[in-house]
């Protein structure tokens, strides 16, 4: 056991006298690692995985103009932003709602992975990657958010815009994903032998 614990609220190093330990700065109750946060982390990454897939394959919102319907996927609408000229929002969709949540799927891996085996860079390294990993993750939600604005600032009596069906997935996903990185323990990080 070691001599020194982190509060998990606020990150401050405790000594670690007893079983029962309160942080020193707020308060909180720390407890030892109870072994399941590799687990649980991964449970989460890969339901994120699996939600991923039907997020891109929906629908993400239905536009009825003048009686006639058209779906778009979340790359068919970058597509058609591009088509339209609107190049800076069709970058921002397609690197907030692709390649942010792609990237931090391997990344939330290779902590898990180097964490289990004990394998990849430098620990320093990886502790800066977990909090890259949390920095990005809500930026992932851009896409929910356009569509919700969408739908609420275009109901007019010529156009119609409504959430498809890939929006909930989409959003589970990203709260999955959020969730693998608030339930990664960071001290799989440091320990030497996993």
């Amino acid at each position: 056991m070691s001599k020194y614990i982190r509060c998990p609220i606020c990150e401050a190093v405790n000594l670690d006298t007893t079983s029962k330990i309160t942080c020193r700065r707020c308060k909180q109750k720390i407890y030892h690692d109870k072994g399941y946060s590799y687990q649980q982390t991964l449970a989460y990454l890969i339901t994120a995985m699996i939600l991923f897939i039907p997020a891109n394959l929906y629908p993400m919102l239905s536009t009825n103009t003048l009686g006639e319907t058209t779906t778009n996927t979340i790359i068919g609408g970058v597509i058609v932003l591009w088509e339209h000229g609107s190049y800076p929002i069709a970058l921002i969709i397609l690197f907030a709602s692709v390649f942010v949540p792609i990237l931090k799927f391997i990344m939330i891996s290779y902590l898990l992975v180097s964490a289990k085996y004990g394998r990849g860079s430098q620990r320093v390294d990886k502790q800066k990657l977990f909090y890259i990993t949390e920095i990005i993750g809500p930026w992932s939600m851009i896409d929910v958010f356009v569509v919700a604005i969408l739908a609420s600032l275009v109901q007019l009596s010529i156009v119609q815009i409504e959430p498809g069906a890939a929006t909930t997935a989409f959003a589970a996903m990203v709260f999955f994903t959020l969730l693998s990185a608030l339930s990664f323990d960071t001290r799989l990080i440091w320990e030497k032998n996993r």
